[in-house]
């Protein structure tokens, strides 16, 4: 397990602020779940956090490590990333796929060692999808591409993984799994996510982003409150409990006319968790 800090992160386009000083930790194992609307930032943000783009200001660190300072090759082997939209080549198969996730662990010319088969054999049973291993990436439905390149990343075996709307594409089942299967691997998860009750079930920590700032940040049952989620998403709800499960529970009732103005920086609560 290892600690994802950002501290003042900013990134800009052509003048245009689309993050502007995010704090955010994601510590110990937990699972931090970002928050917001489309076009809040959520994507740009774990692509920062991922060192794909470099911010106009602020840091991120892995543990006590500057994102960039770290060699490629052990940021590889310690962190991965599962986006929203990622091309193979049409013919290349879902074991092959998976056997990516074993590329920062070999040499330029290896192969695959029987230790590194059975870490990508082990991925591919928690991804339900050991079935489906000789299959061509060409035939896969959005779910099943989904599912495998959560396998591709078990199989780095990473301390740290970053996930963009991971549930988008499957259906029920494979979306209670996956949220499942997260929640029981020894790494330290941020995952954006659209589904607040989801995000309630499944999340140690949430930050909820608007407008490219941070809304609020907190457990979900010290921030998933009606005014907060008004104001960010321009909805209505009720918010309880689960008469079975006991979770934290949102409905939504109706959109407001107005979207409110963004919450003041006093509503606003500190984004590292606790502990």
């Amino acid at each position: 397990m290892g600690t994802i800090t950002a501290a003042r992160l900013s990134w800009s386009v052509k003048g245009h602020r689309l993050l502007d000083s995010i704090d955010m930790a994601a510590r110990d194992g937990r699972t931090v779940g970002l928050l917001g609307p489309n076009g809040s930032g959520k994507s740009t943000l774990l692509r920062l956090l991922a060192g794909l783009r470099r911010p106009d200001a602020g840091t991120v660190h892995y543990d006590d490590n500057g994102l960039h300072e770290l060699h490629r090759r052990v940021l590889a082997r310690r962190l991965a990333v599962v986006e929203q939209d990622v091309s193979a080549h049409h013919h290349v198969t879902v074991r092959q796929v998976v056997e990516l996730g074993r590329t920062p662990f070999r040499g330029r010319f290896d192969s695959l060692t029987e230790h590194d088969r059975r870490i990508v054999d082990a991925a591919l049973e928690r991804t339900d999808l050991t079935g489906k291993q000789q299959r061509s990436w060409s035939t896969l439905s959005g779910g099943e591409k989904q599912r495998t390149q959560l396998a591709r990343a078990l199989a780095q075996e990473p301390r740290e993984i970053l996930l963009d709307e991971p549930t988008n594409h499957l259906d029920i089942r494979h979306q209670l799994e996956l949220l499942d299967l997260l929640t029981t691997l020894d790494v330290t998860c941020v995952v954006a996510l659209h589904d607040l009750n989801l995000a309630a079930r499944y999340c140690d920590h949430v930050v909820v982003l608007d407008h490219g700032q941070v809304a609020a940040a907190g457990t979900p049952e010290a921030v998933l409150a009606p005014d907060l989620i008004r104001s960010v998403y321009g909805v209505d709800v009720l918010v309880d409990r689960e008469h079975t499960t006991g979770a934290l529970r949102i409905t939504y009732l109706a959109a407001t006319a107005t979207r409110p103005v963004r919450l003041s920086a006093q509503a606003t609560s500190t984004c590292a968790p606790a502990g």
